[in-house]
């Protein structure tokens, strides 16, 4: 007989995946978090896409297991890391991945993306990852010496999950 008890590891990626979506709707100033998931979607996938395999294991292993779930998603790693090197290369892919929601540039997107992941995972991943991209495209990730910038004041998106 099934039980009705809740599995702590769903429950806890559920909340955690909650934060970082109404993180990036706060940068945004977005209401909508369907957004959120599509622009950390598309992002994730170019940023993917860009790192060595040994590099795409090591930060999906510091993402909460739904976003790592998304950011595996479709994933096929012969032929990377793309040899793509302009940052215009790299926001054209953002942009065509997130065209069901073209209403923000590809380029601030990309930034309050990389600015929320970099904020939860590992400096010290986060410095890797940092430094295995091009230079165009590593001057839209956050440098460690970086002064956080508080999202812009909005109102508040989601309520926050309760388990």
């Amino acid at each position: 007989m099934p039980t009705t008890h809740a599995i702590e590891a769903f429950d806890t990626t559920l909340q955690t995946t909650h934060l970082w979506l109404n993180e990036l709707c706060e940068r945004m100033c977005w209401a909508d978090a369907h957004r959120a998931y599509y622009a950390f979607r598309a992002v994730l996938h170019a940023l993917r896409d860009r790192l060595t395999i040994d590099e795409v294991a090591a930060l999906g292993a510091q993402l909460p297991m739904l976003i790592r779930g998304f950011y595996y998603e479709g994933w096929h790693p012969a032929g990377k890391p793309l040899k793509e090197r302009k940052k215009e290369e790299f926001l054209a892919h953002v942009a065509a991945a997130y065209r069901e929601e073209s209403t923000g540039p590809s380029e601030r997107i990309t930034r309050n993306v990389f600015a929320v992941v970099a904020a939860h995972i590992s400096p010290g991943e986060a410095e890797s990852v940092r430094r295995v991209l091009p230079e165009e495209i590593r001057e839209l990730w956050p440098s460690p010496h970086d002064v956080p910038v508080a999202p812009p004041l909005c109102q508040p998106i989601f309520k926050k999950a309760e388990f």
